[in-house]
């Protein structure tokens, strides 16, 4: 079946915010084997929404909204909607008594317009709001699905997730599971991986492969249907190994997981202690591991040297490193591994100094990059890159490729 996104308000015309519903949506939706081929985005507007709505009809089966189920006079999508389909608006009373319990709880008073919140379509399968106060709705007609979701998306998303993508399983009366598993890979280009596996791209029909290319990583999602779910995970598993077969040195996770937390988990496993010693990315290593629930247990802190004289008077750097080869170097790099491991006493110490950019630097490019991981008991070693993008991209991969190579050490250190 194929949908169409609708968003509802015109805030997000305006460009006061952006439409990551959509984006969201399309994701689960590719997840869950429903294609996405418009994505629409209409403004307060009874007459413009109905335009929107006829032109959906005519070529998806599947009409999701978001936005305008709230209080305020210019909330119009489910009235709009259910006047186009010509059905009334009735009070939900369970949706009601959560938004008077809501009011109660919070000693506010509960304004008469509160209750327009708690209107849905007559006959529509009701989506319970546990994060705010306007419900959702599903219903069908005419050979058509149309599902009405809030706009925030902390209220969107755990609604969707939790009741969203059954409710269109149910509606569109499908007898087959639907299962999907991203795998994550870095260190290779999207098009360098496809053309690894373009013969099983080519000859896809169930399992299903997506390719998406993100910063500086790309990502896999297989999709396999069956009336059996065990027997959609065996599909899976099969595409995955032949899969693995040609590029799995690059697959590093699955599904929502980052570099960074596949970093932590491998180092809580192998009980060991991390510090960072940060010029080019100024602190990013740190802040990302620090973002990681259980990071404290392996980091005990770090230093930004963003300076040449910080890198000599807290990291110990050389006066002689950095006169005879620069802070942009392999030499620098290495000792700023090596002595903030030494200095924080840790299993492992990482470095970062380069070029961001956009102008050069000690007479190298932008994007020219130095990491450094000294490993305790081995020699320590440095990878230089040499990196495209923006000043923040740079900065961004940067780390990215940290968390990646300190990986790709540690599974050596484990081989040997």
């Amino acid at each position: 079946m194929n949908a169409e996104i609708i968003a509802v308000g015109s805030e997000l015309l305006l460009g006061q915010i952006v439409n990551t519903n959509a984006r969201f949506l399309s994701q689960h939706l590719a997840g869950a084997g429903i294609n996405v081929f418009f994505h629409t985005v209409v403004g307060d507007n009874q007459d413009r929404l109905k335009s929107a709505i006829e032109i959906a009809e005519k070529r998806s089966e599947i009409i999701i909204f978001t936005g305008g189920l709230g209080p305020t006079k210019d909330d119009l999508t489910k009235e709009t909607i259910s006047r186009h389909l010509g059905r009334e608006l009735v009070i939900d009373q369970t949706a009601l008594a959560s938004i008077e319990e809501y009011f109660k709880n919070s000693g506010r008073v509960m304004t008469e317009n509160n209750r327009k919140q708690a209107l849905v379509i007559e006959g529509s399968d009701v989506l319970p709001n546990n994060h705010g106060m306007a419900p959702g709705m599903v219903l069908s007609k005419d050979h058509h699905i149309y599902m009405l979701l809030p706009g925030p998306p902390k209220e969107m998303e755990p609604m969707f997730l939790d009741y969203g993508i059954g409710a269109l399983s149910l509606q569109a009366g499908t007898k087959e599971e639907i299962v999907s598993r991203v795998l994550r890979f870095f260190g290779i280009g999207e098009a360098a991986l496809e053309t690894e596996i373009i013969d099983l791209i080519d000859a896809q029909t169930n399992p299903t492969i997506a390719p998406l290319a993100g910063d500086g990583e790309v990502t896999l999602r297989l999709t396999a249907k069956h009336a059996d779910r065990n027997i959609a995970e065996s599909m899976l598993d099969e595409l995955e190994t032949k899969i693995a077969n040609r590029v799995g040195e690059f697959l590093y996770g699955y599904d929502q997981t980052s570099l960074m937390a596949e970093l932590v988990k491998c180092l809580k496993e192998n009980r060991l202690s991390i510090t960072a010693a940060e010029s080019l990315t100024g602190g990013m290593f740190q802040q990302e591991l620090t973002s990681i629930s259980g990071a404290s247990s392996l980091f005990k802190g770090g230093v930004v040297c963003y300076s040449n004289e910080i890198k000599h008077l807290a990291v110990k750097v050389k006066q002689e490193t950095l006169k005879q080869y620069g802070a942009v170097s392999e030499q620098c790099a290495r000792e700023l591994a090596e002595n903030i491991a030494a200095i924080f006493n840790t299993d492992i110490g990482v470095s970062f100094t380069g070029v961001a950019g956009p102008g050069e630097l000690e007479g190298k490019p932008a994007g020219t990059v130095y990491i450094g991981i000294a490993v305790k008991g081995r020699q320590a070693v440095v990878e230089k890159l040499t990196l495209s993008g923006t000043r923040d991209q740079v900065r961004l991969r940067s780390v990215k490729y940290g968390c990646y190579l300190i990986l790709k050490r540690l599974k050596e250190r484990a081989v040997h």
